[in-house]
């Protein structure tokens, strides 16, 4: 076959399977499948149990389920609370939700300082890995890079498939200290090797806290304000641990249970959160911002903002999905804690950094949208901003290069990936198999002389 010929071959064969693959939505029905493992009003079927976190989005009234004002729970321990303890003390955050994710309890001083000790030590990566892995054909996608590196590492390691809880626990420390290193590093690299642009390595400070190495490695003058670091490590926080049912912890579960190893694991996982209904969705809603501030000439009038939103809705703007991004979540209805907390400090990033116009521009979208799509869709439940709608904004004034931020998310979620894999294997479950119905019409065999 030459090109052409192979072209449309595949051509053919691809209208054939858009023609004859789809599954006719009332045999969902018939057959009560909750598709995407939810219900109509969008509550995931319940399919195992977990300790290390908890969301609550409906509250019980008079034997129904009512949408609430969304809560999420780290390990018993209200997000808010967790938050607001290491704010109030001046300190970052992040390494002490690994601790809690992990083990389960806040750690004593002495139990944060050994932890955060072993993080430091375990912040290096084998010798001239940078540049046989990292730099060796640097991929386009930075969540392609990171597994790339994460699935080498599992050279490197001497009991890589020893799943036993101590060398797992092992493993997985090592990963989130790793993790920054592999998601700064590869983005150099990539801009260095494609970009043609100057490559400078900044290894890790041992006296600075992850979210500040990120700022520290990432800038070639490794500048960075406290507000910047700051707020960089509430990110790592609220995105560390959202539940057993999201996608990529899902499908950690779900490989765990095969009993394969720990990179192969993690690397499910990214395969998942590269998507953009989920870790990637951050750079959608900047993007579409972006063109929202092209197409609205005032970015403080209701009617304009009102009529581009309903562009998107009616799939005629921005990349004609008909989808506001950053509006919506599986799970929450009325709001989504994280973004709620996020909001507190955008204000203050936005001014810090000359951006109060955008600002406004978001928190208009914010108030607007849900109205909007209340009127153009039906819903089972109340729409808010999720975390994805004010993450991306603030990783924008961070400086962060778009190609980074669903690596900054994969360098939180690392910990809560952690915790359940740990979890699944502590229980030693079965393998994870749910059931799917054939509705396939049975035929009959034509021998290959017969067929024409």
């Amino acid at each position: 076959m030459n090109n052409e010929q192979q072209k449309q071959f595949i051509e053919k064969y691809s209208k054939l399977m858009l023609e004859r693959g789809v599954i006719d939505n009332e045999l969902y029905r018939k057959y009560e499948v909750k598709r995407g493992l939810r219900d109509i009003s969008g509550k995931g079927v319940l399919v195992g149990l977990t300790e290390i976190s908890e969301i609550i989005s409906y509250v019980i009234q008079d034997g129904d389920l009512v949408p609430c004002e969304g809560k999420l729970y780290y390990r018993g321990i209200n997000i808010e609370n967790l938050v607001k303890g290491f704010l109030d003390e001046s300190r970052f955050g992040f390494e002490e939700a690994c601790f809690l994710l992990l083990f389960g309890h806040l750690p004593k001083k002495s139990e944060f300082n050994d932890f955060s000790a072993l993080l430091k030590e375990y912040s290096e990566l084998p010798e001239n890995f940078v540049r046989d892995t990292i730099m060796s054909a640097p991929s386009r996608d930075m969540m392609n890079s990171l597994s790339k590196s994460v699935l080498t590492l599992y050279a490197y390691d001497d009991n890589a498939d020893d799943i036993s809880i101590e060398n797992v626990l092992q493993q997985s420390i090592r990963l989130i200290a790793q993790f920054p290193l592999l998601a700064v590093y590869g983005y150099q690299s990539f801009v260095h090797y494609h970009d043609n642009k100057s490559l400078v390595i900044h290894p890790p400070q041992k006296n600075l806290s992850i979210a500040e190495n990120i700022l520290y490695m990432l800038r070639p003058d490794s500048s960075y304000t406290e507000l910047e670091a700051r707020i960089l490590d509430l990110a790592l926080v609220l995105h560390a641990e959202h539940g057993g049912g999201n996608n990529s912890t899902f499908t950690n579960h779900v490989v765990t249970s095969s009993h394969t190893d720990t990179y192969s694991a993690v690397v499910a996982s990214l395969g998942s959160l590269k998507g953009p209904r989920h870790g990637g969705a951050n750079v959608k809603v900047v993007q579409m911002f972006r063109d929202m501030m092209e197409k609205v000439s005032d970015w403080k009038d209701d009617n304009e903002i009102n009529t581009y939103l309903g562009k998107l809705l009616g799939k005629e703007a921005f990349d004609k999905s008909g989808l506001i991004y950053g509006m919506g979540h599986a799970v929450y209805s009325l709001s989504d804690p994280r973004a709620l907390i996020f909001r507190q400090f955008v204000e203050q990033l936005a001014k810090e950094k000359g951006r109060e116009d955008e600002y406004i521009l978001y928190s208009k979208v914010e108030s607007l949208a849900p109205i909007m799509i209340g009127e153009k869709r039906q819903i089972y439940k109340g729409v808010s901003a999720n975390v994805d709608f004010y993450s991306g904004f603030v990783y924008s004034m961070l400086d962060l290069p778009e190609e980074l931020f669903t690596p900054i998310f994969a360098v939180a979620r690392i910990a809560g990936w952690s915790a359940h894999r740990l979890e699944e294997l502590v229980n030693n479950g079965k393998i994870i198999r749910p059931a799917y119905k054939s509705v396939t019409k049975q035929q009959s065999y034509v021998p290959v002389k017969e067929r024409g």
